[in-house]
């Protein structure tokens, strides 16, 4: 049996077992060549035709029984996790990563950042993800990787000892905002919960064996973006940027703030998934007074 039959015949009996996919794929095709080849250690560009011995199909069938029986998500049961291209260690301690805001720090978020960043804060760091690529999009600034979760924070320092970023990358346990004192940035980036109760309760199997309280917010999903929206400007520089993810909470977000000017940047999902806001057009920033 070659690669290309094993992923063939793994796409075939994840299609028959109905699973739930979110957590890097969308699809059993692609889960299939994730489980298949990353299983074995192998790149994703392995040639297909190679052939697959009887222990490494053994290995592929264990983490695949798994994978049906008890709907764990495959980046745990690998404990890897690929975001913008980059490999993170995951395990039940941190949500998956999957963030848009990947897609914009590709961009280094312009148009819209027009300004240096020397000091960025990535807030609800969870695995370090987006605090990695903020160090990598913006080699010249330091970044603090701030969690509640302490059991986040030693994913994270793994994380960021793997991406050899410990020398620009600070983490630091804090209630959102409440433990950075006066310190200010250029930017501040966050994927915080925002699950709303009743999304909660229709979650699929896979996303329960994430952490609880790094998905639920409140009944209308925005208990910690008030937070955030509150708080963002006295830990902002002058022009700089608040960059947050809200999901599907775009119209509850604006009734919420109906006079805040947010701006909407399109990813791959379309607009409405990630606000921004200057400094300037938040509360207690210098337009508002």
């Amino acid at each position: 049996m070659s690669l290309r039959d094993l992923v063939r015949e793994v796409e075939r009996r994840l299609r028959r077992a109905r699973l739930h996919y979110g957590h890097g794929t969308d699809n059993a095709r692609d889960e299939a060549a994730f489980l298949v080849l990353r299983g074995l250690g192998l790149p994703f560009a392995a040639p297909a035709g190679r052939p697959v011995s009887a222990r490494e199909r053994a290995r592929v069938e264990r983490l695949l029984q798994r994978r049906i029986r008890e709907r764990i998500p495959l980046p745990y049961l690998l404990h890897e996790a690929w975001l913008a291209e980059e490999q993170f260690y995951v395990d039940r301690r941190v949500i998956i990563p999957r963030s848009h805001i990947a897609e914009l720090l590709r961009e280094r978020l312009r148009p819209w950042l027009r300004h240096p960043v020397r000091s960025a804060l990535d807030l609800c760091t969870g695995s370090g993800c987006l605090a990695v690529l903020a160090a990598k999009a913006f080699p010249r600034a330091r970044v603090d990787a701030a969690d509640l979760s302490r059991a986040a924070l030693s994913v994270a320092g793994r994380n960021v000892a793997r991406h050899r970023l410990r020398s620009r990358i600070r983490l630091v346990h804090s209630d959102l905002l409440a433990q950075l004192g006066r310190r200010r940035y250029d930017l501040i980036l966050s994927n915080p919960p925002y699950v709303d109760a009743a999304a909660m309760r229709a979650l699929p199997r896979e996303y329960r064996f994430e952490p609880r309280r790094a998905l639920a917010a409140g009944a209308d999903g925005l208990d910690l973006v008030r937070r955030i929206i509150a708080q963002a400007a006295v830990h902002l520089n002058a022009h700089g940027l608040l960059v947050c993810e809200i999901g599907d909470n775009r119209k509850a977000l604006e009734r919420a703030f109906p006079h805040l000017p947010f701006a909407w940047p399109g990813t791959a999902a379309g607009t409405g998934q990630v606000f921004l806001l200057s400094r300037e057009d938040l509360p207690n920033g210098e337009n508002v007074g």
